[in-house]
């Protein structure tokens, strides 16, 4: 069975980090939607919301949901090797 991977202190923040900016981005989207549109405005925000959120989902398993590949070593001699 492969060992789970801790994650270290600089995945942990550039995690953070991704986060942050994903935050602070999505607030000030929606703060500038529909600004002066009388009546219906097309939530554009929702669609850079969603697929920066699925990204920071990703960023996050990423982190936290790594297991060692044994074959990777075996691989990159054998790529090196021709």
């Amino acid at each position: 069975m492969p060992k789970k991977i801790i994650p270290t202190g600089a995945q942990k923040r550039s995690l953070m980090i991704h986060f942050v900016i994903f935050a602070i981005a999505t607030v000030v989207s929606w703060m500038f939607y529909d600004k002066g549109v009388v009546g219906w405005a097309y939530p554009w925000p929702a669609w850079t919301t969603a697929a920066w959120g699925l990204a920071l989902i990703g960023h996050a398993c990423a982190v936290f949901t790594s297991y060692e590949d044994k074959g990777h070593e075996e691989q990159a001699r054998q790529a090196r090797n021709g």
